[in-house]
């Protein structure tokens, strides 16, 4: 039987403002897939990522992510689009003034968790599949930046996603510390069946992890399947 679509465009356009960056985009990315999006500083990567949660308009062709209509969606369907996606930054984005356990709880709270035993349980769980189990306790400053982006990814997590959006999240790593996420992203979309999707030009680390490769190459996007350095 044949995965499940997370994922799909067709014949997409997208601008930034009044600027064309993308155009005759075609997509397809299924339940478990594991994706790099790769391509130079410009070309787009932050754009389709942008698109895939809503935060910019896909202006023509058609588009789903997760069962949701890119064309159709509205500011008040967005928040039931974005929890069907976790979203990893490079910049962590996270709350500096209170624990681990207290940014995850923020999270569940505005994503309508109301059970305080069961959101105890599932941040007790996601922070368990990022190997921080130990660590809800303290303040992010405390730990360090591959620890950080360990938490984001267990933020990310933490309602169920169909697709991890991934935005250059070992930017601020160095090498042995990217190793590690990439490592760890890879797993949980084997493990958890949960499709990835992550933007780099971080070559050297991704080589180390080859997978099915799209770039992003003068306003296309060209699935290459093949690692080929850009």
């Amino acid at each position: 039987m044949e995965e499940q679509v997370i994922i799909e465009i067709k014949n997409g356009i997208i601008y930034q403002q009044e600027t064309l960056i993308l155009n005759n985009v075609n997509l397809t990315i299924r339940k478990g897939e594991f994706v790099y999006l790769i391509g130079r500083t410009g070309s787009g990567k932050s754009s389709l990522l942008k698109v895939l949660y809503g935060d910019l308009p896909l202006a023509g062709g058609s588009g789903f992510v997760a069962g949701h209509d890119l064309k159709t969606i509205t500011w008040k369907k967005l928040p039931f689009l974005r929890r069907n996606l976790g979203i990893v930054f490079q910049d962590f984005q996270l709350l500096t003034d209170r624990t681990i356990d207290a940014n995850l709880s923020f999270v569940l709270h505005a994503t309508g968790w109301t059970d305080k035993e069961k959101m105890r349980a599932r941040i007790a769980e996601v922070l368990e599949m990022v190997n921080l189990k130990t660590k809800g306790f303290k303040m992010p400053h405390e730990l360090s930046g591959g620890e950080q982006q360990r938490v984001v990814i267990a933020r990310a997590l933490l309602n169920h996603p169909a697709l991890i959006l991934a935005d250059e999240p070992t930017g601020n790593l160095d090498p042995d510390t990217s190793d590690e996420i990439l490592r760890l992203l890879m797993e949980i979309s084997r493990e958890s069946n949960t499709a990835v999707l992550i933007a780099s030009h971080d070559f050297m680390t991704i080589q180390k992890f080859p997978s099915r490769t799209l770039k992003c190459e003068n306003g296309k996007v060209l699935d290459t399947n093949v690692f080929e350095t850009v």
